[in-house]
């Protein structure tokens, strides 16, 4: 295919030919997780060569990411209502004690690793597969493409493609974009190619770069250039990932503040997976020689939700 640089036309016209409403039915959530099938998920399996596992997520950090409110119990039975616990034995034993937490955290962003969801994303006021935005309610959550329709998991094979490697850079700098040419030459180098049902992840070294301290912090970044969009829908890619918030930024067009997030969660169903950890998966990978892997994901089931924090298991 042509690895041309696409114009903003070109860029809002892959909402008409990269669409996949309707693909898998009118009342279909899932979007491209269908390409995952019994027979995607076996060969995934066969993915495990060695038997090694590495997360793909960061740790999500206290305060700068999460509220978090602890109490401690070194003893049950002194807690306050002891006495009127339904066991007996509760306000008796005087040797266990426990502690609990509650937590808050805003997991859309740039710096929680998390799963997006279809209904993360509008556009002309549409979710994927032609469904209103007014099916989002704000007392009960999103009645459409919620991340609930991935609650049986998401286990496929994953695809590492090195492109800070392909282009000799510790990291890609802010604005810089990756294309379709980009992700072919990973491919040759890494020699492997990307196939129906993978989860293509992608690092630009700036995890590399976060881990140094050295990351931008700013609304500029490295990722997908929108012209990649094709070269996924071809291959029937179901899940990118990325080691930023997914595409470039600036976009590039005047018009279109994050094509790849818009046009693939509203126009192609295809799910993302932002602000990945990929060194240890990348380290490892050098060192086996093997750039594909056992993925799997396991979003929380919350009701309504535009997305889920996640921690992504890559198994050689």
């Amino acid at each position: 295919m042509t690895t041309q640089r696409r114009t903003q036309d070109d860029v809002l016209g892959y909402f008409d030919t990269l669409s996949n409403w309707g693909r898998w039915g009118e009342d279909d959530q899932l979007g491209t997780l269908n390409h995952i099938t019994d027979e995607v998920r076996l060969a995934a399996a066969r993915a495990v060569r060695h038997g090694r596992s590495v997360s793909c997520a960061w740790e999500v950090a206290v305060p700068r990411d999460m509220e978090r409110s602890t109490m401690a119990c070194p003893c049950a039975a002194e807690m306050p209502g002891a006495e009127n616990m339904p066991s007996p034995t509760f306000a008796n034993d005087r040797r266990w004690g426990f502690s609990t937490e509650r937590l808050g955290l805003t997991f859309h962003g740039n710096t929680v690793t998390h799963l997006d969801a279809p209904c993360h994303i509008f556009w002309d006021g549409k979710l994927y597969n032609g469904r209103s935005h007014e099916l989002v309610d704000a007392a009960t959550g999103s009645g459409w493409g919620t991340v609930t329709a991935a609650a049986n998991g998401i286990v496929t094979r994953g695809v590492l493609l090195d492109v800070a490697a392909v282009r000799k850079v510790p990291w890609l700098g802010a604005g810089q974009g990756v294309f379709p040419e980009d992700l072919e030459a990973a491919e040759r180098r890494q020699d492997v190619r990307v196939r129906p049902g993978d989860a293509v992840l992608l690092r630009t070294g700036q995890g590399r770069a976060r881990h140094e301290g050295a990351a931008d912090n700013g609304w500029t970044q490295a990722g997908w250039h929108a012209s990649c969009l094709p070269w996924l829908h071809e291959r029937g890619v179901a899940l990118i990932g990325a080691d930023t918030p997914q595409e470039v930024q600036p976009s590039g067009y005047d018009d279109v503040l994050m094509p790849v997030h818009a046009v693939a969660l509203v126009a192609m169903g295809l799910w993302l997976l932002d602000n990945c950890d990929l060194e240890a998966c990348a380290t490892t990978a050098a060192e086996l020689g093997q750039w594909d892997f056992h993925l799997t994901l396991t979003p929380l089931r919350l009701a309504g939700t535009s997305g889920s924090p996640v921690n992504p298991i890559a198994t050689f």
